[in-house]
């Protein structure tokens, strides 16, 4: 009970504070993480949580799944034909580059082997976009860098997956290396992405039988017991769930937008709770011998992972697409760690690999590096886009001159989730 009571008292400030986050760098998410952190054995002591704690490996993998199905929501299938382009490029060449990049500095600088050194660059290698929500989210920022950094970090997740999971069986004695097959891992992304295709669509039919279909105050909870189904079938089937969240979210975007309408709300809400209940968790792992067991050349190369590596490997997939300088850059920076690499770096945690507990110390601190960096940078860089939108230089998609200059923060327009002001279209009020 002491663990939710934290919870609750952590969600009334960040609820209190959320209108000043909305204006400046202050960040929801820094505040459940250092309210973790406060709250854990390495200060007050006040919950007793470890990495191998049923609790932290169970709240990562409910946020990151909830927020998957949230964000396949945003993906519009139509436009995405048009702009595939530059999420495949970031995707197909920007992660191996930035896999093999932070699989250098990891060997160099901290001295793992190769083979667990590879394994942290795939652990690093998926990008969240719950820490750049006021990018995502943003209308004022232009539509194809939003659906860049959306697809980019909806899919990254399942594709990371496998390799580490090849990599985790490759780095030492573990007695799993039947369990982590290519063939095994094939089948459970191919039933992830079936299932999260194939399940919401008889779903749907269902509710076109005139006998059937549900009162306007409980339409929203028809996609959240789609989600729920899915994630136990998932997990009962060993399918994917994160490409099932991902591409069930997406799914019912395209074939039913107003149900997308009706449960935005609340699944932002929802998805909102999940991300800071782990936040909290991941905090009190966040402890001063964590930080004292990493060596100089593990920061350095945490900061290269967070500067210059996931930088570099963008920029260079982007050379050619017609994406300009200012969205470039933003792409590129905008490359946080999240719930994906917690989730896997536990998974490399409790695998037993005999440099595993060395593998987890860079990916936490750098996943908290991270969330520091880019939590606490997105509202200036869309700020920078709005500016562009006052000076009469618009994105097709952005906002009207005129409802920029008249905006209030914190105002949602009913049935979009969407933010009418300072932060129009963000999760939450300033994550």
């Amino acid at each position: 009970m002491v663990l939710i009571a934290v919870f609750g008292v952590a969600l009334l400030v960040a609820v209190l504070l959320s209108g000043l986050a909305a204006r400046s760098v202050l960040s929801t998410s820094l505040l459940f993480l250092c309210g973790g952190a406060l709250v854990g054995d390495g200060f007050l002591g006040l919950i007793h949580i470890t990495p191998d704690s049923g609790i932290v490996s169970v709240t990562a993998d409910l946020a990151l799944f909830a927020v998957l199905f949230t964000d396949g929501m945003h993906v519009s299938f139509p436009k995405l034909r048009t702009t595939w382009r530059n999420p495949a490029r970031a995707l197909g060449l920007g992660m191996p580059l930035a896999f093999v990049g932070m699989a250098l500095a990891t060997h160099y600088l901290v001295g793992l082997d190769w083979t667990t050194s590879f394994l942290v660059g795939a652990v690093l290698a998926p990008t969240d976009p719950v820490f750049a929500s006021a990018i995502v989210g943003r209308k004022e920022v232009p539509a194809r860098l939003r659906e860049l950094l959306n697809v980019e970090s909806g899919v990254n997740d399942g594709l990371a997956l496998p390799v580490v999971l090849l990599l985790i069986a490759a780095a030492g004695p573990t007695a799993h290396s039947a369990e982590a097959s290519p063939a095994k891992i094939g089948a459970e992304l191919v039933a992830g992405l079936a299932l999260g295709v194939v399940l919401p669509l008889p779903i749907h039919l269902l509710t076109k039988f005139r006998l059937l279909g549900a009162e306007p105050k409980l339409q929203p909870l028809l996609a959240l017991a789609t989600g729920v189904i899915l994630y136990a079938t998932c997990h009962l089937t060993h399918a994917n769930p994160y490409l099932a969240a991902f591409s069930a979210g997406a799914v019912p975007a395209s074939i039913s937008p107003e149900s997308k309408a009706v449960f935005e709300p609340l699944g932002e809400a929802l998805s909102e709770l999940a991300k800071f209940a782990a936040l909290l968790v991941f905090g009190a792992l966040l402890t001063p011998s964590l930080f004292g067991d990493l060596p100089v050349g593990g920061y350095v190369a945490v900061v290269l992972a967070i500067v210059v590596i996931r930088p570099a490997s963008l920029l260079v997939s982007l050379v050619g697409t017609d994406i300009d300088r200012r969205e470039r850059l933003a792409a590129a920076w905008f490359g946080p760690k999240g719930f994906a690499s917690v989730v896997y770096g536990l998974l490399v945690l409790q695998s037993g690999i005999p440099h595993g507990e060395r593998a987890y110390t860079v990916i936490a601190v750098c996943i908290a590096f991270s969330i520091v960096a880019h939590s606490s940078t997105d509202v200036p860089v869309a700020r920078a886009f709005d500016v562009e939108d006052l000076v009469g230089i618009p994105d097709d998609d952005a906002a009207p001159v005129h409802a920029v200059a008249v905006r209030k923060p914190h105002m949602h327009t009913p049935g979009t989730g969407s933010a009418v002001g300072e932060n129009e279209g963000v999760r939450d009020a300033r994550t």
